[in-house]
């Protein structure tokens, strides 16, 4: 098995389709004779699970986006996960531009796998310009230092929090975790963050609950991201220290809700994400 930096950047890279479909790949969507829609093949992480990993999904959308649409940034990302998938096919991204101008642009991108959908977005692109800046938000904590270093199973990259999401004792429903990325090109950052958000708003919203945290999955109850959007404000690296804000809002009839937001160190806001999640517990 790859290690797992070498594998997601290894799913950064999607491949565009050819104009005419391969004979040896019946599942692949079939490239639009009107050539309005973008095909891309994206591989896929493998993990033990043999389950596909949303964080995978969300990277990928926003790269076939921008393989899409070269000239704009994303701005803004709303994902639909419909059903799980496996690693054991390729995922093909089918991008459809609604609307491209000057300033803006919108796309939608289907996620199908074995001809099945199993995830859509609906993605804004914005060409960056120039303006007024401000931003009202809390200041930032200086960056834990390495004895303060966590692992986040999935994220192969440094990580440090001075809380521990794994504490079964009640606490507030927030969760402050610092990253930091290997050296990579900064075009790779909202993917890479991306991944990163879909990872611990659950394990937030459950800290207020004595004797629960988001290793119960399966077990004391099933939990499974249904929605994750993400806003981009700013341009940024994450190879340097990003701080990502989470904060669990509500739990209500079987599912979760929470948001964050992504600072650099000196505590400029470059990102805000929020996610639904399936939440039930078990009898």
């Amino acid at each position: 098995m790859p290690d797992l930096w070498t594998d997601l950047l290894a799913c950064m890279d999607l491949r565009l389709r050819p104009t005419t479909p391969r004979t040896d790949d019946a599942e692949a969507p079939a490239p639009d004779p009107q050539a309005t829609l973008s095909v891309f093949e994206g591989p896929n992480q493998q993990l033990e699970y043999h389950r596909l990993f949303g964080g995978q999904l969300l990277a990928q959308f926003l790269r076939a986006a921008v393989f899409a649409c070269p000239d704009k940034t994303v701005k803004s990302v709303h994902v639909i996960f419909a059903r799980e998938g496996k690693s054991d096919a390729p995922v093909y991204y089918v991008v459809q531009p609604q609307h491209r101008g000057r300033s803006f642009a919108t796309l939608t991108v289907v996620a199908r796998q074995k001809g099945d959908v199993i995830a859509t977005a609906l993605l804004s692109m914005t060409a960056l310009e120039e303006g007024r800046e401000n931003q009202e938000i809390g200041a930032v904590p200086p960056i834990p230092g390495p004895g303060h270093t966590v692992d986040i199973g999935l994220i192969p990259w440094e990580t440090r929090s001075l809380t521990d999401l794994g504490d079964k004792a009640a606490g507030p429903a927030e969760y402050d975790l610092w990253m930091r990325t290997p050296e990579v090109g900064a075009e790779l950052a909202p993917g890479l963050v991306s991944y990163a958000t879909d990872l611990n708003v659950i394990g937030t919203v459950l800290r207020p609950i004595e004797g629960f945290d988001h290793s119960g999955n399966g077990t004391e109850f099933t939990s499974a991201t249904t929605s994750h959007t993400l806003w981009f404000h700013r341009p940024f690296r994450s190879d340097d220290w990003l701080l990502l804000r989470h904060a669990g809002l509500v739990m209500a009839h079987g599912r979760a809700y929470g948001r964050g937001d992504v600072l650099t160190a000196d505590g400029t806001l470059v990102a805000s994400f929020a996610q639904e999640a399936l939440l039930r517990f078990r009898p």
